[in-house]
């Protein structure tokens, strides 16, 4: 039996990507880089536009190319490893980064990433237009940060192994593995090659942590959307509303998206119950429509939302909702842009397809695919700054509001 979950993430890679470390956002149960854990409902049947294929394939080249490869073939192979292939390559012919197809053991490691538990380097990766592997975005306080990895740096080599060519789930595999030991990574940092050795290291994290600042501002980082995030921001929201803050900080820089149910719980700690936060769209066609589903008990608090290029998916969700509906005011730079939903479909062998089947759109009906988010108020924190530029411009802001 074929189940199916609805995802909205950044890449599979979110999971899968993820890191190694993508927004997907599962819909209905289960991923990225924001996923949309869903309801499961599979929406291509609301579709047209692929309406005139056939149902079934006609696989006699295929079988003469495999005849082929088994009488000619100088090495050793398996029927597994040839299905594997040409399940992988079924998914890449359509020429979308977010859809792809993941073996068993590769869709165990995409779940486990889902809810922030794996063993890597920290680092959600992506494509770029040039189909180069680049970092999306590197976790907080794990080695990829550390090594000095950013978003859009670009990936040449892994362990002197070119990318070119390469999927985000191959180079995910090959930065993946035991935790103490270490990869080797050549990447195009500003402009410049550099190679960098990085430990690995097992990877399990809180999506939320929450302190109060300066006295009475309250700050939420949120670092992905995943199965603890719904539980998580209502704690660090009664946290606030007891501790009687007068502002608040969400911070989503660097967060690669996730979960879309959670990036619903979590504005609807804003939003009061039926305002909107985001549709989805095939076409012209609404498949779905997210409203607030209540909590709001930080409506009315002064809220400031930090992004940067490596926030995506969920995340824009998150903060393109608060915006939209005068909840919140945004500070950093330019977001992602990673607009389109995923949903996830598991498949009879344990494997699973990850499929672009929407798009989806602001409150205010933009749609943020290859745009991003922009802030109302831009604000760079170059690398060398020794301070955090866009955290204080966000303390000034909520300082002047109260």
């Amino acid at each position: 039996m074929i189940q199916k979950f609805k995802l909205d993430k950044i890449s599979r890679n979110w999971r899968r990507v993820i890191f190694t470390v993508l927004s997907l956002a599962i819909l209905t149960g289960a991923y990225l880089l924001g996923l949309n854990v869903g309801n499961g409902n599979l929406y291509a049947q609301n579709s047209g536009l692929n309406s005139s294929l056939p149902s079934k394939l006609n696989y006699t080249t295929v079988n003469q190319e495999y005849q082929a490869l088994i009488d000619n073939y100088d090495g050793k192979l398996s029927v597994q490893q040839l299905l594997n292939g040409i399940k992988h390559g079924l998914a890449n012919a359509v020429n979308d980064p977010y859809t792809e197809y993941f073996t068993a053991k590769e869709a165990t490691q995409f779940n486990s990433e889902l809810n922030n538990s794996f063993s890597g380097i920290g680092a959600e990766l992506s494509t770029n237009s040039q189909n180069q592997i680049i970092v999306m975005s590197p976790l907080k306080g794990y080695p990829a940060a550390a090594a000095g990895l950013v978003a859009n740096d670009v990936i040449v080599d892994i362990n002197n192994h070119s990318t070119i060519n390469m999927t985000v789930e191959q180079a995910v595999s090959a930065i993946r593995g035991k935790a103490g030991t270490y990869v080797t990574l050549t990447v195009i940092h500003n402009g410049q090659q550099q190679n960098l050795t990085i430990k690995r290291e097992n990877i399990v994290v809180p999506s939320v942590s929450y302190k109060v600042i300066n006295g009475n501002l309250g700050y939420i980082s949120i670092i992905s959307f995943a199965n603890d995030t719904s539980s998580l921001i209502q704690q660090a929201a009664n946290y606030m509303v007891n501790q009687h803050v007068k502002g608040i900080i969400l911070d989503l820089r660097d967060n690669p998206g996730g979960l879309v149910t959670a990036a619903v719980t979590t504005a609807s700690e804003w939003l009061k119950p039926g305002q909107l936060i985001m549709q989805e769209k095939h076409g012209n066609t609404i498949l779905q429509t997210y409203m607030a589903t209540g909590g709001d008990i930080l409506n009315g608090i002064p809220t400031v939302v930090l992004v940067n290029g490596g926030s995506a998916s969920a995340s824009e969700i998150t903060a393109g909702a608060l915006h939209d509906n005068h909840d919140a005011y945004i500070i950093g730079t330019q977001t992602f842009g990673k607009g389109v939903v995923q949903q996830l479909i598991n498949l009879a062998d344990g494997g699973e397809l990850k499929v672009t089947i929407a798009s989806w759109y602001r409150p205010d009906g933009q749609d943020i695919n290859h745009l991003g988010i922009k802030p109302d108020s831009v604000v760079n924190q170059p690398a060398n700054a020794t301070s955090d530029l866009q955290l204080a411009a966000a303390e000034k802001y909520l300082e002047s509001a109260k």
